[in-house]
Parts: C-alpha cells; structure tokens; sequence
C-alpha cells in the first residue's frame, strides 16, 4: 500500500518575492511548509544574495516547472567597478582592485557586445553540474572544472545609471543566463574589473510582476487565519495562479471526457487542429476558460496528442 503524503494537495504556483540572504531552497520549504502543501518545487534558483521573483510550483504544479526553467528572464542589477572578486559578486575575496577611469562612451561600446546571441562560459560558482556534482562545490574546493561555452541571448540591455564606480543594468536574457559572468566580463572589457553588488530578478517569462508576495505578507495571512481560527487556505490559496499559467505560449487542443480518458491512461488520443509537432496544452471541454486542463502533451509521428504531463487529481 502506497504512504499516505503529508499534507494538503494544493495546486498552482506562487511568485514569490525571494528575499536577500535566503537561499533559494530555504525560501521553498518554508512556502511549503505555510501552505502545508504535499508537494513543492521552485523552477530556477537565485542566489542567496540575489532577490526577486522565485515561482513556486505547488503539488501537480510541479510537473510544468521545467518550462519556467526553460524561459527567458528578467533581471536589475548594480555593477561596481574596479573590484573583481572570485565569485564575481559581493561575497567572493577580493582578486584584483584597479582605478575606475570608464567613460560613458567606453561602457556604451562595451555593453553594446553583450546584446543579441554570444557565446557565455558558465561562472565556477554556478549550479551548473559537473559529473553530478554542482560547480560551486568544486569552486569552494579550489577545483577548476573544464566548462563548455554556450549560445545565450541578451534580448534587452539597458543603463539605468552611471555614477562613479557603480552601473545599474537591466538585461533581459535567455534561459541558463549568468548575469554574474556577464559583469565579471564587462569589467574585463573597460579594463578594471567588476562584480555583482546587487541583483534583482523582476520577471520570469510573462508572469506579471505585481502578483509577487514577500514572505512577511504570507507569515502575516498565516497568523492573521491562526487568530481567527481559520483555516490558512482561505487566504493563503488567493494568492495562487494557476498550473496553466507555467505554460504560457505553449498552443491548446481540446479533447473529449473518453480521449481525456485514454490520455490519463497513457494513451495518445486524436484532437482537432493540433499543430504538427512540439508540445500542446489539453483541456476538456470547447475552451480554454471553460474546460477542465489535465495537462501537456507531445505530438507524435502520427499526428496525435501522446500524453507527456498529465495532472492526477484525487
């Protein structure tokens, strides 16, 4: 006999406004932990020192969190020149300190090489794996690992200021992105040397930036439910968005009750006006509004709908 899980079997995902010096899976067990969910995942994390929006996936929302890993991301982020360090942000030793002499049409010359698709060696302080073991971890042991480059894309960079030795960026960027390697070869470039003093992610894929909740604002509808002797959910659940909501921009078909059926079993099912490959979102029922979502399937040789992420509801 399968063990019971503990906890509620909630579904749908949080924006959760990560908050500095908490690392990322710190910040997913104690929103699991408010919400007594089953289950819980984060879909890319942040950094300790790094703060922002951290979707949580809450119970079958889970099975979608790879394609809010695979999206394009959002971040603001302070530059401060003239001091590298060995984690090219503000909690690595000191590698080098130089004088800052950069002109605004030096740093224009030098952020205009970042924009559209180059090639990005991921940082040693990285969660990137390495024979199953995350990069960071050799780095700590004074182990330098060999790292391929790889295409990324900075769909969007723009200076918010220029102030002496600091420079406020916002880069818009593909998926597995360092920002931290970006500024460690920005200041490589102007010739002084830079590194991360603060970072900020404000989007994740289209999500809206004004649905995010700090951590207080959920411990406050914890304790505000616990005094009225409530159950938490009746705040806590408002704050959710849908499982449908990580799969943005993936096209929808629609399926009858005995396909959606077939497709829960494992089964590929035939649907109206599928496109010819990739990945769709099926519903039940004429519309996406009105129907009921089961989850995202692939499009096979044969032109059907074989299930890939299938919601199991109790």
């Amino acid at each position: 006999m399968a063990k019971r899980r503990k906890g509620r079997a909630i579904n749908g995902v949080l924006l959760l406004d990560k908050p500095y010096e908490m690392s990322s899976n710190n910040a997913l067990q104690r929103v699991k932990h408010i919400y007594f969910a089953q289950k819980a995942g984060h879909t890319g994390a942040l950094d300790p020192l790094a703060t922002g929006m951290l979707p949580i996936c809450l119970g079958e929302g889970t099975k979608f969190s790879q394609f809010l890993l695979d999206t394009d991301k959002t971040y603001v982020v302070t530059a401060k020149l003239g001091v590298r360090t060995t984690t090219s942000d503000a909690d690595g030793d000191i590698v080098s300190e130089k004088e800052v002499a950069v002109s605004q049409d030096e740093l224009d010359k030098a952020l205009d090489s970042f924009r559209g698709t180059t090639q990005q060696i991921p940082s040693m302080y990285s969660a990137l794996k390495y024979q199953g073991q995350p990069l960071y971890k050799y780095a700590r042991e004074g182990i330098e690992v060999p790292r391929e480059s790889r295409a990324i894309t900075v769909f969007n960079l723009e200076q918010l200021r220029f102030e002496g030795d600091e420079v406020d960026l916002s880069i818009h960027v593909s998926k597995g992105t360092y920002i931290r390697t970006i500024v460690d070869d920005l200041g490589e470039l102007l010739g002084c040397g830079a590194h991360v003093a603060h970072l900020r992610r404000t989007a994740v894929g289209n999500y809206p930036n004004d649905k995010m909740v700090t951590m207080e604002q959920l411990e406050t509808l914890l304790e505000k439910a616990q005094a009225e002797e409530i159950p938490p959910s009746e705040y806590l659940d408002k704050l959710l968005l849908p499982m449908t909501s990580a799969c943005d921009g993936i096209p929808a078909v629609f399926v009858d009750d005995m396909s959606a059926h077939y497709l829960r079993h494992g089964n590929p099912v035939q649907a109206a006006n599928t496109p010819t490959e990739g990945m769709v979102q099926v519903f039940v029922g004429d519309n996406e509004a009105e129907g009921e979502f089961i989850g995202v399937g692939q499009i096979d040789d044969e032109g059907r709908v074989a299930p890939k992420r299938i919601v199991v509801l109790p």
